[in-house]
């Protein structure tokens, strides 16, 4: 969630990235520049020592060794910018192993919550999981969507049987730094998505080396929204340190898959897609007038050229931005007159986008993270203590700065592929702000080895209980499925359906 508010500023990023250079309109750099620094294998040495003394490395081995009533402070040398701290914490699912903890990244520190598996903790998968936003705190997930406990009125948290740690281990982490209960001491900040993949890498490998329970486990990252930005990123980071952490002794993780639901990795899709989500007969019947349809589709056309040209074919940071705005601006904002929830055309906005993304619910997650005693008990730092806000906006608008929306990760999902690791995109029918339209646009498009048994496969139900759950394709380790009626947050919306496709997916089931 959050994708929305991002939209909104970005006609602000154009006129701050100008002003910020001194009114030069000079590219911001090449897509390659941003995406590849250096070569890989530089970027690891440089970040990171050569070598280190294996023996000042202990391992804490188990989770047993934690303490309930004070952290455990854990790293590793190879990461000597990062330390772990964590605690026993028994809150939420009285049935698991709970855990908080914060990731230290020197004097910034990233908060998280995990939960053992409700079946077989000692064998299942470990999922990693992010909302979006930029700025969402991943709080959403856990206490509204697919968690182990949700709050969803004034009474607090209640036990959910449909939780995605039925049969996984599962991270909820809120990234990057000043999201829900991450903060940083001296104002620092991450402002695009490649700085925040180098601190998820970094955690995940010490935790793998540190507790030999998890070692070579099956290893799968999910998240919603911005996610679709977010994961490609985080997963091709881990996937390349692995061979770092090989030649230095150490474990790779075994990254298995990566999951994105309702996600944005292709705004230049999306945008036309838009289009079509509010005037055919997409998922709903059409809900703009026949006037305001036929004067949108005629600029569908210019606006692909104008962001081909300025955003795909070469990228200058102020012509791409100045496309992107004007497409923006045009396609959505007949939506936004509706009064319709952004991420459930089948519904109107309740509560107010801004205040609670059109559902009411966030509201009482807030006010129970707010409660200083619930703070105090999952271990919140003094300092990141007080109002709890579902999302961040500064957050939100420094990556509007550094335009990093307007980067695609399609490119990094197909090298995945072609490396190894399967991907799942699903979506649900009724979102329109990251819809399955678009979402199947670029999956169809994409370039990889795959592409055309992939492209060949026609859609085919899904179901659930013998009952329709929407329409898939699949193909050499990449799925692509929607999930029937659900909006924004498939695992709200579909609880069942949710869990039983990610079962699936884990266990190499086609859905």
């Amino acid at each position: 969630m959050g994708v929305t508010q991002v939209a909104q500023i970005l006609a602000l990023a154009l006129a701050s990235s100008v002003l910020a250079r001194g009114g030069h309109s000079s590219s911001f750099g090449s897509s390659s520049e941003r995406f590849f620094p250096q070569f890989e294998t530089e970027r690891f040495v440089m970040n990171k020592p050569a070598q280190y003394d294996r023996g000042m490395f202990t391992p804490l081995e188990t989770l047993d060794a934690l303490s309930h009533s004070e952290y455990t402070t854990f790293g590793h040398p190879a990461f000597p910018k990062y330390n772990v701290r964590t605690k026993k914490t028994k809150f939420c699912d009285g049935t698991v192993n709970s855990y908080t903890g914060y990731i230290d990244v020197e004097a910034r520190h990233l908060f998280f919550y995990f939960f053992e598996s409700r079946s077989d903790p000692a064998k299942d998968d470990v999922i990693f999981w992010t909302n979006g936003g930029p700025g969402g705190s991943s709080s959403i997930g856990l206490f509204m969507e697919l968690g182990p406990c949700k709050v969803l009125d004034e009474k607090g948290p209640t036990f959910h049987e449909h939780s995605w740690n039925s049969n996984a281990n599962i991270f909820f982490i809120d990234q990057p730094i000043g999201v829900g209960f991450s903060y940083a001491e001296y104002g620092e900040s991450v402002a695009t998505t490649e700085e925040a993949a180098k601190d998820i890498a970094a955690f995940v490998a010490i935790f793998f080396e540190n507790f030999e329970q998890f070692k070579g486990r099956a290893f799968h990252m999910a998240g919603e929204s911005y996610g679709g930005r977010y994961l490609p990123l985080f997963a091709a980071e881990i996937y390349d340190q692995n061979a770092w952490l090989i030649q230095n002794g150490l474990t790779p993780v075994n990254l298995s898959s990566v999951m994105i639901g309702n996600g944005m990795s292709d705004i230049y899709s999306m945008l036309p897609a838009y289009y079509v989500m509010q005037c055919e007969n997409a998922s709903l019947d059409p809900i703009l007038s026949v006037a305001e349809c036929v004067a949108m589709k005629k600029l569908i056309p210019r606006c692909t050229r104008w962001m081909k040209a300025e955003c795909i074919d070469h990228f200058d940071a102020i012509n791409c931005a100045a496309a992107t705005s004007f497409c923006q601006t045009s396609i959505e904002s007949p939506f936004w007159k509706t009064g319709k929830n952004p991420y459930d055309m089948s519904s109107d906005c309740e509560g107010g986008l801004n205040e609670t993304f059109c559902y009411p619910v966030i509201s009482h997650l807030s006010r129970y993270l707010s409660k200083l005693d619930v703070q105090k008990h999952i271990g919140v730092d003094p300092p990141a203590r007080g109002n709890f806000s579902a999302a961040n906006m500064d957050v939100s608008a420094a990556f509007a700065l550094t335009l990093d929306i307007l980067y695609p990760t399609v490119d990094h999902i197909g090298a995945l592929l072609e490396h190894g690791v399967r991907v799942l995109v699903y979506v649900g029918s009724y979102d329109w702000i990251c819809n399955w339209v678009g979402n199947e646009q670029w999956t169809l498009a994409m370039e990889w080895s795959g592409q055309a048994a992939f492209v060949n496969q026609t859609l085919r139900d899904w179901t659930v209980d013998g009952k329709f759950a929407g329409r898939t394709r699949s193909a050499k380790g990449f799925t692509f499925a929607t999930v029937h009626a659900a909006g924004h947050m498939v695992p709200y919306d579909k609880p069942v359906e949710s869990l039983k496709l990610i079962q699936r997916w884990m266990a190499g089931e086609a859905l």
